[in-house]
């Protein structure tokens, strides 16, 4: 019987690292902008119980895996079961502040994948990944969006959300490629925003001063979704991401232990632990354990990946171009092991997939997916103990 496996979703210059406003980027008193938008101190085969297979239908190109009894299909984020309905809407792809002063995020935690890469002025930013989000009433601090995110993004078919945007982002959001949903309208210079849904969407709250006040709820993202008159539903040729393990199956990797693991990020300085009892990576950053507001609990995740990419500046201002299509190196950490290998893409909008040195997709064990985007340069400068 000729199985073809469906891959399950996803969505990783050395600069100078130093927390300062930039020329051009103030928190405007109306729906407009400069070069960023929002101020920035930073920056054929038959259904086989239990695999991921593909079912026979009507339509021969319908990549669909056929529910279980109980109406579970696999997650295209995290390769766990998952009800149909959800497994098969549009993620929400969020971007999120990450400076000290808005920290700690609020609801990271529901995202299935995390992508840390970093912008200018040596800081990182986070965009949260979300399948699950329709009682979520805070999500964020949201902040504005970066040209590399949004090609991220596209990788899993996600609506995407910011509240502002660099200037260099400004054509690929309003392209027919892109359903984005904006805090902000105008863009100084360049013009509207299509992505914007109007003021009722975003709220800002009393607790941090602006602009780390930005959050978003599933009723905004829903109010939004429908001003706009987006899918919810993924493509239809949407085949995912990432290649996971099969339901009861572990995999470890042979390139060796990690117990402790640290991106190189030079301000937040990151790092994951790997604990033994629950085989999860948790996350600290800051000097300290890295918790959801909501939740108060420390993030974990399954899998972690370093993705290693090139980067230049586009302008004086710091503003940084991130090579997402031409592919490079790679390390995927689970279990508290590791596989060196390589990144790569079929097509400039494509997912990107995973290979090890004899060239074989790597396999991600089921559950959440933290994506750290590493400079090129960084390479050995990366802890793994």
């Amino acid at each position: 019987m000729k199985k073809l496996t469906v891959l399950a979703l996803l969505t990783l210059t050395a600069v100078t690292f130093t927390a300062c406003q930039k020329k051009g980027e103030t928190e405007p008193a109306t729906q407009t902008a400069q070069n960023d938008t929002t101020a920035d101190l930073e920056t054929d085969s038959e259904l086989e119980t239990g695999s991921f297979t593909v079912n026979n239908t009507d339509d021969q190109n319908s990549t669909r895996e056929t529910p279980n009894a109980q109406g579970q299909v696999h997650s295209y984020l995290t390769g766990a079961l998952t009800d149909v309905n959800l497994a098969y809407k549009r993620p929400i792809a969020i971007m999120l502040n990450n400076i000290i002063d808005a920290c700690p995020q609020a609801g990271i935690a529901r995202a299935g994948i995390v992508y840390e890469a970093p912008v200018e002025g040596g800081l990182t930013r986070l965009m949260g990944i979300f399948e699950d989000y329709t009682d979520m009433e805070k999500i964020g601090s949201v902040r504005s969006c970066r040209d590399y995110y949004v090609r991220y993004a596209l990788e899993f078919d996600a609506i995407y959300t910011h509240f502002g945007q660099a200037v260099y982002a400004f054509d690929l959001l309003n392209s027919d490629r892109v359903n984005n949903i904006s805090g902000l309208e105008y863009q100084e210079k360049a013009g509207k925003l299509k992505g914007y849904a109007g003021e009722d969407i975003f709220y800002r709250s009393s607790d941090r001063p602006s602009p780390h006040n930005v959050y978003i709820s599933a009723e905004g993202i829903e109010k939004a979704i429908e001003k706009k008159g987006y899918s919810t539903e993924l493509a239809d040729d949407y085949t995912g991401h990432y290649k996971f393990a099969k339901d009861g199956e572990e995999v470890t990797y042979t390139d060796g232990s990690a117990q402790h693991i640290e991106p190189a990020y030079q301000i937040n300085k990151p790092w994951f632990d790997y604990n033994t009892e629950d085989k999860l990576y948790y996350r600290s950053q800051y000097k300290k354990e890295q918790i959801d507001q909501l939740t108060d609990e420390q993030l974990a995740y399954k899998n972690v990946i370093f993705q290693y990419s090139q980067i230049e500046n586009y302008d004086d201002n710091g503003y940084l171009n991130i090579d997402t299509k031409s592919g490079g190196n790679a390390i995927v950490f689970s279990d508290g092991t590791y596989q060196k290998g390589t990144w790569k893409k079929d097509d400039e909008w494509g997912p990107a997939k995973y290979y090890d040195a004899s060239g074989k997709e790597i396999v991600l064990n089921q559950g959440k997916t933290w994506v750290c985007i590493v400079p090129k340069n960084y390479e050995s400068n990366v802890v793994i103990q």
